[in-house]
């Protein structure tokens, strides 16, 4: 009885760690607009690194919010990320450049504000 006990046990075990490896590292940017309101189609770019922030080269991702504001970028590391949020003449320069370090296998959640 107790193997049994002990062989389920070991089943559950591995069973919840092969679940917890299928989520990768992932983030769902939200950008706001001064008022609050989610801006459709605006540029999102990553950087892992403040000089190629700053040069813009090197990006770690890039994509195009959709119609809720929303851009999912998947499968990235979990690091802090600099970001450049631009459309049409607004952008978030001076407020809010960098994103803190994103936790490992999980579906991260933040918000920029373009100006």
């Amino acid at each position: 009885m107790k193997r049994i006990q002990l062989l389920i046990f070991l089943v559950a075990a591995t069973v919840v760690l092969s679940a917890a490896q299928l989520i990768k590292t992932s983030l769902n940017l939200t950008v706001r607009d001064e008022l609050g309101n989610t801006v459709a189609e605006a540029t999102v770019t990553l950087y892992e690194t403040e000089a190629n922030y700053t040069e813009e080269k090197n990006p770690a991702a890039s994509g195009t919010t959709d119609a809720k504001g929303v851009v999912k970028f998947k499968e990235l590391k979990a690091i802090p990320y600099f970001v450049i949020v631009r459309k049409g003449d607004l952008d978030n320069a001076g407020a809010g450049e960098q994103i803190g370090k994103l936790e490992a296998n999980k579906i991260n959640k933040a918000t920029v504000i373009i100006r």
